[in-house]
């Protein structure tokens, strides 16, 4: 790091939790200002984002209609009253989620953080069904507050607060498509759900992010819907990092025409403002009863205008520019240059689709290695995986195809110098 960036990580490290950010000499890089798929950094050095910030950038950083409309209603009015006193642009907002949402889910309960949808979907499969038990996957990430740690399956996350959990989640194998069979994968599942009567609901990743981008054998997601129907449980697609596009389709459900009961959504769906949702159909939602002044449920920034007219300036630059459209596009091009990555015997797997793809490497060190020599040569990428093994492949999905690919031609040689 520069002499200005060792200031800024000293004076961090003095004000910050010591476990939010890691620090070392070569890492991270302190941003500036973001537009599109280019990072600058506070030394002016510029970088092309393949994270679009942890999926939140879908549509560009600093999208010019995404922060004209957001500028406008703070100029307007900037906050509201919750549960209390809502705003028009809250009901332009849930009236467009019904629209675009899988059929039949035309109910919102809005909040701010991916962990929150989570935690109203789970409140809800609890009024819905009147059971108490939730299961989950292995590998499977919703958030890190101690409802979501409750039916999180990362060990690592979960096993300090573990006391703190109340009963465990049933936790599910979670299918790899390069090595199960899908009708196996689903019989697992049936045996494991049927044995349960306390089962509220099955929360599912349609494609694991956290984990690695594992992406499960075509069909599964259609089986665990029917297993589901048939065994009176919720299902409940946590869709907050594979919504709006990333997957090549609004939503990864969709690519298997799976309707879920309850879609939890976030990350791309402000563009940058935090906001997050959880839809659901009015079988399901109305389990709420109706709110006599006080809700059960809420939060003071529930429904926050600028939110919501952020949230509504993306859906219409997701619309407009056909990004759902696009990702499917560039993943048909980006799918097969990845796989040339595997002669490179550190890389052990390529999986993905659309524009979120995982190249997992030989053990962590290695993707480590590679994430910052790819920012030393001006590509910022993301290690993830259960084991931190997997390099992350999710760009905004604007990026143009020539930068995507001469991005991936800069992961090649950090791959070749990290071996």
């Amino acid at each position: 790091m520069s002499r200005r960036q060792d200031a800024l990580a000293a004076r961090l490290r003095r004000v910050e939790s010591r476990n939010v950010t890691y620090l070392a000499d070569d890492f991270p890089i302190f941003w500036d200002c973001a537009r599109g798929v280019r990072i600058r950094d506070v030394d002016g050095a510029r970088y092309v984002d393949l994270t679009a910030a942890f999926g939140v950038a879908s549509t560009g950083h600093a999208n010019p209609r995404v922060v004209a409309a957001a500028a406008a209603q703070a100029r307007r009015l900037a906050h509201g009253m919750g549960d209390v006193h809502p705003t028009p642009v809250r009901v332009a907002l849930l009236e467009r989620l019904a629209e675009i949402a899988p059929r039949g889910l035309d109910k919102t309960f809005l909040a701010t953080t991916g962990s929150e949808a989570v935690e109203a979907a789970l409140k809800t499969a609890v009024l819905a069904t009147g059971r108490t038990r939730f299961a989950a996957y292995r590998g499977a990430y919703h958030g890190l507050s101690l409802g979501t740690l409750g039916v999180g399956g990362i060990e690592r996350f979960r096993r300090p607060f573990a006391a703190a959990l109340g009963p465990e989640a049933l936790l599910l194998d979670f299918p790899d498509a390069s090595s199960v069979d899908v009708g196996e994968a689903a019989q697992r599942a049936r045996d494991a759900l049927g044995a349960r009567r306390d089962i509220a609901a099955l929360l599912i990743e349609p494609i694991q992010g956290r984990a690695g981008c594992v992406v499960p054998p075509a069909g599964y997601l259609a089986a665990v819907r029917a297993i589901c129907s048939e065994l009176g449980i919720l299902m409940i697609a946590d869709e907050i990092y594979t919504g709006f596009g990333r997957t090549g389709a609004w939503f990864a459900v969709d690519r298997e025409g799976v309707v879920p009961d309850l879609l939890c959504l976030g990350k791309a769906l402000g563009g940058g403002f935090p906001i997050s949702a959880t839809i659901g159909g009015s079988q399901v939602m109305d389990a709420w009863p109706l709110s006599t002044g006080e809700a059960l449920h809420t939060s003071t920034y529930l429904g926050n205008p600028v939110g919501c007219a952020a949230a509504l300036a993306v859906i219409n630059e997701m619309a407009r520019r056909r990004l759902p459209e696009r990702a499917a596009r560039l993943g048909l091009a980006l799918g097969p240059r990845l796989e040339l990555l595997r002669r490179h015997p550190t890389v052990l797997a390529v999986r993905g689709c659309g524009l979120l793809w995982g190249v997992q490497l030989r053990d962590a060190a290695v993707a480590n290695s590679v994430v910052k020599r790819a920012l030393a040569g001006g590509i910022i990428l993301l290690q993830s995986g259960t084991n931190g093994d997997v390099v992350v492949i999710s760009p905004p999905l604007v990026i143009g195809k020539r930068r995507l690919l001469h991005a991936i031609d800069v992961l090649e040689v950090a791959i070749a110098g990290a071996a």
